[in-house]
């Protein structure tokens, strides 16, 4: 990350601390305030609307919160609650095919 946008990112997270509304024109008053001056004003133009009507102190609180990702997750989503049934019924299955009695071995054998 350049310096520019890690000055720029900053700038957004010191706003967002302080409640204030993130804009390219606050973010620029904050780096000349800090004597930041290697910043293109486009910079602070990108991140202002990138971050436009977002909640900045929610998306660092809930990242990677949305819990572990599962082979089954696309049809999951589709499927409804059809897919939880079938994902269950998938793992007893698994159970059964890796179970070491079928196999004929057993653990003092």
């Amino acid at each position: 990350m350049s310096t520019a946008e890690l000055a720029v990112s900053y700038a957004a997270l010191i706003l967002a601390d302080d409640g204030i509304e993130i804009t390219a024109d606050k973010i620029q008053t904050l780096l000349t305030a800090a004597k930041v001056q290697e910043v293109e004003p486009i910079w602070a133009s990108i991140f202002a609307k990138a971050l436009e009507g977002k909640d900045v102190k929610d998306l660092l609180t809930n990242v990677g919160s949305a819990g572990p990702a599962t082979a089954g997750a696309g049809p999951a989503a589709a499927g409804g609650a059809a897919a939880p049934a079938e994902a269950a019924a998938e793992e007893k299955e698994e159970e059964k095919e890796e179970s070491d009695e079928d196999m004929g071995f057993g653990l003092f054998d």
